[in-house]
């Protein structure tokens, strides 16, 4: 669950605060994606593809702008509850392009670029721009990212963390609320540092992990974590190694390549959507315990084993309270076996 002080809907900013921030200089033009956007004013109406997009309005008080939201993988935070059942959830996965425009968007914030990218499993950018609907797509999903290779995308540079920062700042920006966009990136970055603290408390460096998202089926290869994306930044902020090196998002991986790395933990995603069978955790777990090739494994012997929203596994104000949560994970098992 993530921790109130990293995502709570900010309060009490004071006055002091609210009269240093700039209120935003309309028209607002910025740059995202390879794409110019420009604002003649706040939207009013914007609709979200992506959890993360959608809490992240909602972190910054604007969840009375948001008219509809798609592609849940968790349930929306409790804080966020009363706010979010309110609006109409359009698809728990990909909506239609039809169903997006009925709801006469003045934005659409969207998390993952294949939604509305030069394949866009929605519709493309153009597409919308051409009915005059700017597309705000998430840094941390297109910046240094080849969206066009692998099933998820394949990261050119590792994930840099600035990027989550960077949406918040250019959402803040772009609803006129930089003061409360200041307010939450402090809170973030002082939640990440808080994290680092605590897994230097762990004596032994040669910690290694894999991290499995999901499987369209439980026999066959699951989907982990590639070496430059989020949970490898998690990972390796905290002084632990991927044994994953693919430069995809989420690669296909088989068990016996997975075992012979035998990492020191396995990090398993925890879902609400049911796309596959894998989304289960429980299913999961009892996978690892049954499977000939799984249970040898020394971190399903020892119970090294954490489970994880899956969306802290994504690029969303959930990362941080991911990293606490391993790093304090982490720091607790007996590495002595």
């Amino acid at each position: 669950m993530l921790l109130p002080r990293v995502v709570t809907l900010i309060t009490g900013l004071g006055l002091s605060a609210l009269a240093q921030a700039a209120p935003t200089d309309y028209p607002l033009t910025i740059e995202n994606c390879g794409s110019p956007l420009t604002f003649q004013q706040a939207p009013t109406r914007t609709v979200t593809i992506g959890q993360a997009g959608t809490e992240m309005l909602y972190a910054l008080g604007l969840g009375d702008k948001v008219v509809g939201t798609s592609l849940w993988f968790n349930d929306v935070l409790a804080e966020y509850k009363p706010q979010n059942d309110k609006i109409e959830r359009l698809a728990d996965n990909e909506p239609s392009f039809e169903a997006v425009i009925g709801k006469r968007p003045q934005l659409v914030a969207v998390e993952l670029e294949w939604m509305v990218g030069p394949q866009g499993a929605v519709g493309t950018r153009e597409q919308f721009h051409e009915l005059k609907i700017p597309t705000y797509l998430l840094p941390s999903d297109c910046e240094a990212k080849d969206n066009l290779v692998g099933s998820d995308g394949t990261r050119l540079a590792p994930f840099r963390i600035d990027s989550i920062y960077k949406g918040v700042s250019q959402l803040a920006a772009i609803f006129d609320v930089q003061a409360r966009g200041a307010q939450l990136n402090d809170q973030l970055k002082a939640s990440l540092a808080q994290s680092i603290a605590t897994a230097k408390r762990t004596q032994r460096k040669d910690l290694s992990a894999l991290v499995w998202f999901s499987s369209a089926e439980m026999d066959i290869e699951p989907f982990v974590a590639g070496h430059k994306g989020v949970p490898d930044f998690m990972l390796s902020t905290l002084g632990v190694r991927n044994v994953v090196e693919s430069d995809e998002e989420w690669p296909t991986v088989g068990w016996e390549t997975l075992a012979k790395a035998n990492p020191t933990f396995l990090v398993i995603a925890r879902m609400d959507r049911r796309r596959f069978p894998a989304d289960d955790y429980q299913k999961k777990l009892a996978f690892l315990r049954s499977d000939p090739v799984t249970r040898n494994m020394d971190a399903v012997k020892h119970n090294r084993i954490i489970i994880l929203d899956a969306m802290a596994m994504q690029a969303s104000l959930r990362t941080f309270a991911g990293l606490e949560q391993l790093a304090t994970a982490i720091s607790g098992f007996d590495l002595s076996q």
